[in-house]
């Protein structure tokens, strides 16, 4: 399976139907009734990670993360909620780092969880440990260029 047809079912925030979302696509995922922005939350191992993240139309947040790890689980719902506030202008890719560790190592992760802001393919930003959600989104908005709301 490739990862142009590998997708997630994505409730949508505007009118609550669930759609297919692509984990890679040329343009922002939207509701097929409603056309709504739908949030893009996707995973990416070693072999989608070029595809999903970083050949991405839009910003990316990734979050590095691993099942075991305490502030991964805590910065989790946070990471989660932000693919939802910032829908049709941000993508979330999160990358188990225990699976993915060719990807891991090529963005340097020695500690996790990792947060990684890519831009047009290119880290624009690094972020290290459970940032709080007003930290994180001030962050992610700088690189959007937008205020944070």
């Amino acid at each position: 399976m490739t990862s142009q047809t590998v997708t997630n079912e994505v409730r949508c925030p505007g009118c609550g139907r669930r759609n297919r979302v692509p984990a890679a696509a040329s343009g922002a995922p939207r509701c097929g009734v409603c056309h709504a922005s739908l949030p893009w939350l996707v995973e990416a191992d070693d072999s989608t990670f070029d595809a999903v993240a970083v050949q991405s139309p839009l910003p990316v947040l990734i979050d590095l993360w691993a099942p075991w790890c305490g502030p991964c689980r805590v910065v989790a719902p946070v990471v989660e909620h932000l693919s939802v506030k910032r829908a049709g202008r941000l993508k979330v890719v999160k990358v188990n780092v225990d699976i993915a560790q060719q990807t891991a190592g090529r963005y340097q992760a020695m500690s996790i969880p990792t947060l990684l802001l890519l831009s047009d393919g290119h880290l624009v930003d690094r972020m290290v440990g459970a940032l709080p959600e007003e930290a994180l989104l001030g962050r992610v908005d700088a690189v959007l260029g937008e205020t944070a709301s």
